[in-house]
């Protein structure tokens, strides 16, 4: 029997007895091939871009919110980081989900972590040690796993225009499994989060910019901004030269860009054009020359609107390449030596919560 007509049934039969029978309803479509025929799915969504592959551990195959609990250290108590899946009219996901302790005590903050081409989320959540951040200062951590049925090499399918708008394909599937989480655990909605390396990071950019009522910021490492490519043509030009986006105004939504000066998989410039897309040109600019105590230097810039409130952050680090900066070895693409990326999105993230909740 095909896996995944098994495990989506398996997921419709614990939907149903959860009460959720939209949800369901929805995964029985999948299983049953409700949703694009193959053939479309195999011209539309099998495109390969950005890193080369790489094998990586594939994602645990059992999900359920009642999952055995996994450490994220050695503190007594740790949280727990469990395995779960969505599906809707847009389509299916699995996803893992870190949930600090304490929960339920109080509103939380959550951050969508979006991972790169051939990762999953337990690469990811390691590399970004974002988890052990989540510990430390009391949030959740929802880590979205693109199929690969979807796209061979695990790739969010940032570049192709019917996953770039509000209310369609991806983006309307990764807002949907947001807000499923946030229905089951206390969420604090006005600070919603999303952050993503690579192609996650051009995910990210495009959820900014159609879910605005949603996320409150964004981060995008390595990223490329919303609609600066439409096709596989025009997103092989700008990750090599950086393009420049469609859109006709500033977005406004806060953002905080990390990319490496060394990338040559996706051109630095590329950067720069994410914060052109949240902030536009009249922003009020600051720069900064840092240095690491490795020796590190890096740029930041820092946009400031009119009334001196800080709308976004360009940090450019040289010398490191396509890699989530200070991140850990035990995941892919990474470099230790950088900035501590994750750290400073959390902190950007938690100075922009929405002014009102939606």
């Amino acid at each position: 029997m095909n896996p995944d007509f098994q495990r989506l049934m398996m997921d419709a039969a614990r939907l149903t007895r959860s009460g959720n029978l939209q949800a369901a309803t929805a995964a029985i479509q999948a299983a049953l091939g409700g949703g694009v025929p193959a053939a479309a799915a195999s011209k539309d969504l099998r495109d390969v871009i950005d890193v080369a592959a790489r094998e990586v551990p594939d994602v645990a195959r059992t999900f359920d919110d009642e999952a055995p609990p996994t450490p994220a250290g050695d503190a007594p108590d740790a949280g727990r980081f469990i395995a779960g899946s969505h599906g809707d009219a847009s389509g299916h996901r699995d996803f893992k989900l870190y949930i600090p302790p304490g929960a339920g005590e109080r509103p939380l903050p959550l951050v969508v972590m979006l991972h790169g081409c051939t990762q999953n989320p337990d690469d990811f959540a390691a590399g970004t040690a974002m988890n052990d951040a989540a510990l430390a200062q009391g949030f959740f951590v929802l880590y979205p796993a693109q199929s690969q049925q979807m796209n061979p090499q695990r790739c969010w399918n940032w570049f192709k225009h019917n996953h770039q708008a509000r209310g369609r394909g991806e983006p309307a599937l990764l807002a949907g499994m947001t807000r499923e989480v946030m229905a089951r655990h206390a969420i604090d909605p006005s600070r919603v989060y999303v952050a993503g390396l690579s192609a996650g990071g051009a995910m990210a950019a495009i959820l900014g910019d159609a879910y605005p009522d949603l996320y409150a910021a964004v981060g995008v490492h390595s990223g490329l901004a919303a609609g600066i490519a439409t096709d596989l043509p025009s997103a092989l030009g700008a990750m090599k030269g950086g393009g420049t986006t469609t859109r006709a105004a500033a977005s406004g939504m806060p953002t905080i860009v990390f990319h490496g000066d060394a990338d040559t998989t996706v051109h630095p410039g590329n950067g720069e054009q994410v914060i052109t897309a949240s902030v536009g040109t009249a922003a009020a600019v600051e720069v900064e020359h840092l240095k690491g105590t490795d020796g590190r230097a890096t740029t930041r810039r820092v946009h400031r609107a009119p009334d001196g409130s800080v709308v976004a952050e360009h940090w450019l680090v040289h010398g490191v390449a396509h890699a989530w900066s200070g991140g850990s070895a035990q995941g892919s693409y990474t470099d230790a030596g950088g900035p501590d990326a994750s750290a400073e999105m959390m902190r950007f993230f938690l100075e922009h919560p929405h002014r009102q909740a939606h």
